[in-house]
């Protein structure tokens, strides 16, 4: 099947990078700006960690189709790759402002803690390591970690930290910034 340049990997009339951060559990993601995914420099290193690199940076850019693949694994690489791609956009200044104006709109959720008062909370990578860790979030009144309640971060109880948002999509560093 011919690819289409007004579809996407979710078959319908939105780029690849819409529909994978309108995901229900992706909500603590921005969208990275396409200049940034094509800008070589950004992704230097990444090539090793994710099976099919060109293919999904390919997908990812909405150059392919997920129907022009045989690789059934091809967009859960993909989906790997742009996690990776966003813990090092949202340390650039373009990635802080995306990420400030969802923390500002309490979009990751508040402290559980009476104390802090509804204080916005960020979401926190405690292992930059893929697949060691699921998404947490870091309250910057009290600096404590919390888990997300289940919908952020996918996950169900007794599951395992390969299920749910990878902590490695935001990173050790972000909260601190």
């Amino acid at each position: 099947m011919a690819f289409n340049e007004d579809s996407s990997a979710s078959g319908h009339d939105e780029p690849w990078i819409q529909w994978f951060c309108g995901l229900k559990g992706h909500e603590m993601f921005c969208e990275v700006e396409r200049s940034y995914i094509e800008d070589g420099f950004n992704l230097y290193g990444l090539r090793t960690c994710v099976q099919n690199f060109s293919d999904c940076l390919d997908l990812i850019l909405d150059r392919i189709g997920p129907d022009d693949s045989d690789d059934s694994h091809l967009t859960q690489n993909a989906c790997t790759l742009y996690g990776l791609i966003h813990a090092r956009y949202i340390i650039t200044a373009h990635g802080l402002d995306a990420m400030y104006n969802k923390y500002a709109a309490k979009e990751f959720g508040t402290c559980p803690l009476i104390p802090c008062v509804g204080q916005p909370v960020l979401p926190v990578g405690l292992r930059d390591d893929l697949g060691a860790d699921t998404v947490k979030i870091f309250c910057p009144k009290c600096q404590n970690v919390y888990h997300p309640p289940p919908v952020r971060s996918r996950s169900t109880h007794g599951s395992s930290a390969s299920s749910g948002v990878d902590g490695a999509s935001f990173g050790t560093t972000f909260p601190h910034l």
